[in-house]
């Protein structure tokens, strides 16, 4: 299985026959934009091409009246001025005679995905596609949208696949209120949508894309509306979202498809959202995606109107779904104070209906730091000209510092001191044999006695090959093993080799009975993090211990609201996962904590484990780091009184010096 690539040159067909300043940024060079970036980068090549085909009417029909499919069918015999004039009845919106068989190739595109994915044709995908869809309501053209891509592709993995559970993620800067009106009483579809909305002052002006709408009737909690009420949200802003608000409703949903209506009006440069978050943030989006559903993610183009940001950001989609180490974010890990609140204003209306919000604490007091005495936004992009010219420059600036890393060689390699010809690993999943030379692995036995036995320097020489192979870029992730007796050693030599190799920062998550070496300063280069046992305590800002939660839910809470806001915080150049005596880990726990563990370091991760520890463990770290998806941890389960305590108070100790940890304002 790849990753699939639907589109078809016909949807450049369409484009505005009369001046209406606010459509003519809808055009055909968006799509020819998106799609001559992916050939540029390589990346169309190596994705599967599926061929888009236009939907039927009966298709169409799964979400939309017969007379509406029947008014937009009239429309490829219309003359201009008639066409200007029903374009006219919609709210933004233009039809062209040949709108009709694009928006059908559109919804057609999205269905060969859904159905190319949920076959096992493709493990995931991306289709481009225009006219967009999240707008278009059952019968209304709405913002651009003609057919509700999206919407049609979920009503059709439940009738055709039998699919009772779709996460849709819409992060288009605008609120897709057609899927919201859609689904809304639906609990088999949870609707997520981050938008820019300023207190009700941005298109489309709706009450209803407020964080207090939660969907009707069966479909209470089911719609998840998370305003932006300033622009200028960046990187941390949209992943603390994920942390914080979708990522744990999303694995409490546990769905068995994702759809992504992927608009890229949401990222830096674009005149709509106005708003700072580079490409390589939607990179981090995509894999966070990549761990629910089995991998099963569908994303469907939206919107995207600066041409250089949609080309890049959808490259960066694809080359996340491709499985490639994803490039570090730029710009502070701060989310901002007026994100904070939106942040918390939606995890206090969701909280009565998902427990994985109830058990991590919500405050429902909100404060109004970003409203001026007349209740104005404080911070809205100039309207002034020349300030508009600046705030562009600025943008192409953030574009242009885009550091394209180049793929390593090798995805995942495997040091171990014995064959295991039972690994179920990919193919191209390197078995090392080498190591580093003897002088190099007899040098640290004078400083660790552990290391002195032949066993114990044999997989110290492959561990010590591997890493230098990730710190030079050649690979990008791997595990090695070492005797029971010698983890702590074998890691206190990593921790020295990769800072001695130029690391700057270096992770190290350990779990179990490992102690953090005494001779390590304290210097801010290392953020140790050990998840063991039943203490929880902070001996400094970069030593942190926590519990490892019995459940579902409290692994959940430790990691999405814990363990990866302090990786994301400290911005690691590597990160170490060690497995140490009684870490009580289980296999499913390994292979999510691996594939999360990806993004913070850009892919570079390096688990140790002892040999003693199951072969299945050992598989699960390895299928985690070369980015499968993992299985289902079960069902969801609160956390004990005791384990949500000492996560809450770690959080609240640690939050002045690590502000990903934030859940709310000041």
């Amino acid at each position: 299985m790849g990753t699939a690539l639907v589109y078809h040159e016909d949807m450049m067909a369409t484009r505005l026959l009369w001046d209406d300043p606010e459509c003519k940024i809808e055009c055909p060079e968006r799509l020819a934009a998106a799609l001559g970036g992916l050939r540029q980068c390589g990346l169309e090549q190596r994705c599967l091409r599926v061929a888009a085909r236009e939907a039927s009417e009966a298709e169409l029909s799964l979400v939309h009246s017969p007379e509406y499919v029947a008014l937009v069918r009239r429309t490829q015999t219309l003359g201009t001025e008639e066409l200007q004039a029903l374009s006219g009845q919609f709210d933004a919106v233009y039809f062209h005679p040949r709108t009709f068989h694009c928006a059908r190739l559109a919804v057609g595109a999205a269905l060969q995905l859904v159905d190319a994915v949920l076959t096992g044709a493709a493990r995931n995908g991306l289709a481009l596609v225009r006219p967009p869809g999240h707008h278009s309501q059952r019968a209304a053209a709405n913002g651009f949208c003609v057919f509700n891509n999206v919407a049609i592709a979920a009503e059709h993995a439940k009738r055709k696949h039998g699919l009772h559970r779709i996460l849709v993620v819409d992060w288009d800067i605008h609120h897709g209120q057609g899927i919201q009106y859609i689904f809304e009483d639906d609990p088999s579809v949870l609707y997520f949508s981050w938008h820019r909305y300023e207190h009700g002052r941005f298109w489309p002006f709706l009450p209803e894309s407020d964080a207090d709408t939660v969907g009707q009737g069966q479909g209470r909690g089911f719609t998840v509306n998370l305003p932006w009420n300033q622009v200028g949200m960046k990187n941390a802003d949209y992943l603390a979202a994920f942390l914080h608000v979708l990522l744990p409703v999303a694995f409490e949903f546990d769905p068995e498809l994702v759809l992504v209506s992927a608009g890229f009006d949401s990222a830096i440069g674009d005149p709509e959202g106005q708003m700072q978050a580079t490409p390589e943030c939607f990179a981090h989006l995509t894999q966070l995606l990549q761990v629910l559903a089995g991998g099963r993610v569908c994303a469907v183009l939206e919107g995207g109107y600066h041409l250089e940001s949609l080309a890049q950001s959808v490259c960066m989609t694809v080359r996340a779904l491709l499985g490639d180490p994803t490039p570090a974010l730029l710009g502070p890990m701060a989310p901002c104070q007026s994100a904070l609140e939106s942040i918390q204003s939606v995890r206090a209306a969701q909280a009565p209906h998902w427990k994985s919000l109830q058990q991590q604490g919500v405050s429902p007091v909100l404060t109004t730091s970003t409203h001026s005495p007349e209740g104005r936004p404080l911070w809205l992009l100039p309207k002034d000209p020349v300030c508009k010219a600046e705030a562009e420059v600025t943008s192409l600036r953030l574009l242009d510092q885009q550091h394209q890393h180049p793929t390593p060689p090798v995805r995942m390699a495997v040091a171990l001191t014995a064959p295991h010809t039972t690994w179920a690993l990919p193919p191209d999943v390197l078995h090392q044999e080498e190591s580093a030379p003897k002088w190099e692995t007899q040098a640290w036995v004078r400083s660790h006695e552990s290391l002195a036995q032949d066993e114990a320097l044999t997989a110290l020489g492959k561990l010590l090959y591997l890493l230098n192979g990730i710190l030079d870029g050649q690979v990008s992730s791997g595990v090695a093993v070492a005797p029971a007796r010698a983890v702590a050693a074998t890691l206190d030599v990593a921790i020295c080799q990769a800072l001695s190799f130029g690391a700057q920062r270096v992770l190290c998550v350990v779990l179990g009975q490992l102690d953090r070496p005494l001779d390590l300063v304290d210097d801010g280069r290392i953020l140790w993090l050990n998840i063991r046992g039943k203490e929880a305590s902070i001996l400094s800002t970069h030593h942190v211990s926590v519990p490892l939660p019995g459940t579902t839910g409290g692994f959940l809470s430790c990691i999405l609201g814990l363990v990866l806001p302090l990786a994301y915080g400290f911005r690691p150049d590597l990160v170490l996962v060690a497995l140490g005596p009684d870490h009580g880990l289980q296999d499913p726990q390994a292979a999510l904590l691996a594939a999360l563990l990806r993004g913070p370091a850009s892919g570079r991760v390096l688990a140790l484990l002892g040999e003693e520890s199951a072969l299945q463990l050992a598989q699960a770290l390895a299928l985690g780091l070369y980015g499968e998806a993992p299985p289902s941890l079960g069902p969801f389960s609160t956390a004990s009184q005791e384990d949500l305590q000492a996560l809450m108070s770690l959080r609240a100790q640690l939050q002045s010096r690590w502000e990903m940890v934030r859940v709310s304002g000041p």
